[in-house]
């Protein structure tokens, strides 16, 4: 559904806002391994991530990493989708058209379309918090393996 960039956006929140806050700070070692994603990878995304939306906060030096404060920690999951530039996969058409509508549905935009808004409710009603606890509370790590 999303770009792998988005994907990984989403995974680093989660786990920077599981294990992270202003006084502890993670490495992006230990973010690129704990989510599956290729250091130089997971070092673009981190950036996006702290240059749109005060999603994530660094800092740098002895001490630094990445973290996440209180209030980013409230925002909904779909604000990181929006950040990589991903807002409108949530409203597209399945297959693509870029016609489709009510009034020219593709095959498969009456069922779809039901989808389309139970994700974009999904993503826009759940915190990056909720998220993070359901990963800590689940012990699945976020690159798709059991602890």
């Amino acid at each position: 559904m999303f770009t792998k960039a988005t994907e990984y956006a989403l995974r680093a929140s989660i786990y920077i806002a599981a294990n992270s806050s202003e006084s502890k700070r993670l490495g992006i070692d230990e973010i690129s391994v704990a989510i599956g994603s290729p250091r130089p990878f997971t070092a673009k995304v981190l950036q996006m991530l702290c240059r749109n939306n005060e999603l994530v906060s660094s800092a740098k030096g002895p001490g630094g990493g990445f973290y996440m404060t209180e209030r980013a920690r409230k925002f909904p999951a779909k604000k990181i989708i929006d950040a990589m530039g991903e807002g409108a996969v949530l409203s597209k058409c399945v297959l693509g058209l870029p016609k489709c509508s009510e009034e020219k549905p593709c095959p498969m935009h009456h069922e779809y379309r039901f989808i389309k808004a139970k994700l974009l409710h999904l993503f826009d009603s759940t915190s990056i918090a909720e998220l993070a606890a359901d990963s800590r509370i689940s012990k699945i790590y976020l690159k798709g393996s059991m602890r």
